[in-house]
């Protein structure tokens, strides 16, 4: 998590999270903490609020005659809690989220499973139209406490240069 403090008066500091672009380096691996342990009632809530209706998330009785022998956790839940797990290092400065590609769901995530993420930098360049801002592309991971990987996705991401973020134009 890259966590930065701005003076914002005499003896008063505020927390900032997030990079510009000029702080990414094609290469460079960032470790996303903390983890988080997906819960029954997480997977339940959010595949009845999504309008999944896919018994295999929430119904342990159908799931226990599938392969897997219980309930899945929804892959988009996975997806979410991934993608958020990676917003503070990342993402919190950005402008826009460009795009997804190449989503990989590589191995079963169940209820009691702890997630951790982690992002490498593959590719930045300067905007071509907007000069104070450039585009990153990530790629990353989700896995499992026991380092079972679990996902894999590449992002694109709009980022403010430095001086260029809303956090440095508003009050915030």
């Amino acid at each position: 998590m890259t966590q930065n403090w701005k003076q914002v008066g005499p003896n008063r500091y505020r927390e900032t999270y997030g990079r510009y672009y000029e702080d990414f380096t094609v290469g460079d691996v960032y470790e996303h903490r903390p983890g988080r342990t997906i819960t029954e009632y997480d997977n339940t809530a959010f595949t009845l609020l999504t309008m999944n209706t896919h018994p295999l998330h929430f119904d342990r009785e159908y799931a226990k005659h599938s392969e897997f022998g219980q309930p899945l956790v929804n892959s988009t839940l996975t997806l979410s809690i991934v993608v958020g797990m990676t917003v503070s290092d990342t993402s919190q400065k950005a402008i826009a989220n460009l795009g997804w590609t190449d989503i990989k769901l590589t191995a079963p995530v169940f209820a009691g499973d702890t997630l951790y993420a982690e992002s490498e930098v593959l590719e930045k360049r300067e905007s071509a139209s907007r000069p104070t801002q450039g585009i990153v592309k990530i790629r990353t991971i989700g896995k499992k406490a026991d380092g079972t990987v679990v996902m894999s996705f590449d992002r694109s991401m709009l980022i403010p240069k430095r001086g260029h973020a809303v956090e440095d134009k508003a009050n915030y």
